[in-house]
């Protein structure tokens, strides 16, 4: 090993290959696994974000309604217990990517992301949980010439649309949030953004869920799905749940209705978490406010402090298995820890000789159109929601509210939006699927490294509206 890159290797010899949010105390004790049948009016498959809102908003909006959800491992064990834990109001993987894709419907879509926003953080309050629920908007960081330009123009988008929460800021503005000898400029989205602990808001879910009744079984895997008279069956390890409406939040992991497997794929991402910082170490970066921060390129890294002044690093490499099979070996890769490392100390160089005390990983549910997608099955008895592409924390209490509303058969204002009545383009089978997103991969690479341009195979994707911009 190069003696340069020996002080990196060593910050990272103590990190426990776990994701510091599920390495709490206060983990919670698993439900009990189902056995035997059970019944129930609503059935939600999948204990994490997606899955747990619908079962709380379900009983919120009928409580006399019999609500069961099923969980194959413990709620929150996969990527709603292992993100970065930014909440944001965007339902559209940002302000640029729902332009580009939704442009009539931009107005709507921000105003209802708002929305969505306050209410969860109503709900955070109402039922008492304590996820370090933090309302400090995020910024997006320029750390070359060119995503200068980049933000700017976006902020004059904003402006025409009449949203006025952005607030731009030049090399001395940004340095003063934050202190880093790579930071250009910035994009201060100031209420759009809530910093938590994921985990922590998957088990006040889970807490506020049963409080209301409903019944949850964890290390309860569905099987498969099919009519059943007037509603459905879905069939487990050790028994079976017999429901007049289902309600799918499986995101990553194989939908039960086959037909929405191609629609997504998995990409799994990569973070660190430092021990806690001195006030001495805090002092030298000056990160007062506690945003949330990203920088502008295509292989981005995202970056937070937690609420025990710990740095939250993650992003950058982006990992696709060829096949679109999930692998726990993938869930710790010490390539990308040790990448991420450097790359913290290329942004943090103050901070030489803090040590990582946390390394993990995990899939994320990717689709086209880099946003979540909607729809029904079996004559409108199943509902779906999947695809959030890494900003599913806030986004997808909106996605519960779309499928009960389509499991209601209901015309609403969230049913009506362009967005939930179409589908993004599917991927294509292998060895295509690999070799796209290899190119466009390695596209996005290129474009970083030569001022932002996009070759040719770029505008090829944006034209097909595959247009991959992180």
């Amino acid at each position: 090993m190069a003696p340069a890159a020996m002080p990196v290797a060593s910050s990272l010899s103590d990190a426990r290959p776990l994701a510091l949010w599920l390495d709490d105390p206060a983990r919670p004790g698993a439900e009990p696994a189902l056995t035997g049948d059970a019944h129930c009016d609503l059935l939600v498959v999948g204990g994490g974000y997606s899955g747990l809102w619908t079962a709380l908003l379900a009983k919120e909006r009928d409580p006399a309604r019999e609500v069961v959800l099923i969980e194959g491992r413990e709620t929150g064990w996969a990527a709603s217990g292992r993100n970065g834990g930014f909440c944001s109001a965007s339902l559209t993987h940002g302000l640029g990517n729902g332009l580009a894709r939704w442009p009539r419907e931009i107005g709507t879509l921000e105003r209802l992301g708002e929305r969505n926003l306050d209410a969860i953080e109503a709900a955070v309050a109402a039922y008492s949980i304590d996820c370090d629920f933090e309302r400090t908007g995020a910024i997006d960081i320029a750390t070359e010439p060119h995503q200068l330009a980049e933000l700017a123009e976006l902020y004059e988008t904003s402006r025409s649309l009449g949203l006025d929460g952005l607030r731009p800021l030049d090399q001395d503005a940004v340095r003063a949030e934050v202190n880093s000898p790579t930071f250009l400029g910035g994009l201060w989205d100031r209420r759009g953004t809530a910093m938590l602990n994921p985990a922590r808001l998957v088990w006040g879910l889970t807490s506020a869920c049963l409080g209301l009744g409903v019944r949850i079984h964890e290390n309860t895997r569905a099987l498969d799905l099919a009519a059943s008279g007037a509603g459905m069956a879905v069939r487990t390890p050790s028994g079976r749940v017999f429901a007049r409406r289902v309600a799918l939040g499986t995101n990553i992991f194989p939908s039960l209705v086959r037909r929405v497997r191609p629609y997504t794929v998995p990409v799994y991402d990569y973070a660190l978490a430092t021990e806690p910082l001195t006030a001495g170490q805090l002092a030298e970066i000056g990160w007062h406010g506690r945003q949330g921060l990203a920088d502008a390129a295509n292989r981005f890294h995202y970056f937070r402090l937690t609420a025990d002044r710990r740095v939250l690093w993650g992003g950058y490499d982006a990992v696709y298995p060829y096949g679109g099979r999930l692998r726990p070996g993938l869930d710790h890769r010490p390539e990308t820890h040790l990448r991420l490392a450097r790359h913290f100390f290329r942004c943090f160089p103050q901070l030489e000789g803090v040590r990582f005390s946390h390394a993990w990983g995990g899939a994320i549910d990717t689709c086209s159109r880099f946003s979540a997608f909607f729809g029904t099955a079996h004559r409108g008895r199943v509902s779906y929601a999947a695809g959030y592409t890494g900003l599913g924390v806030g986004a997808s209490r909106f996605g519960a509210e779309v499928m009960l509303d389509l499991l209601a058969g209901e015309r609403t204002e969230r049913t009506g939006l362009e967005m939930v009545r179409t589908k993004p383009l599917p991927f294509p089978p292998e060895p295509l699927a690999w070799a796209g997103i290899g190119i466009t991969q390695w596209s996005l690479a290129r474009a970083d490294a030569n001022g932002g341009r996009r070759n040719a195979w770029l505008r090829t994707m944006d034209r097909l509206g595959l247009g991959f911009d992180s």
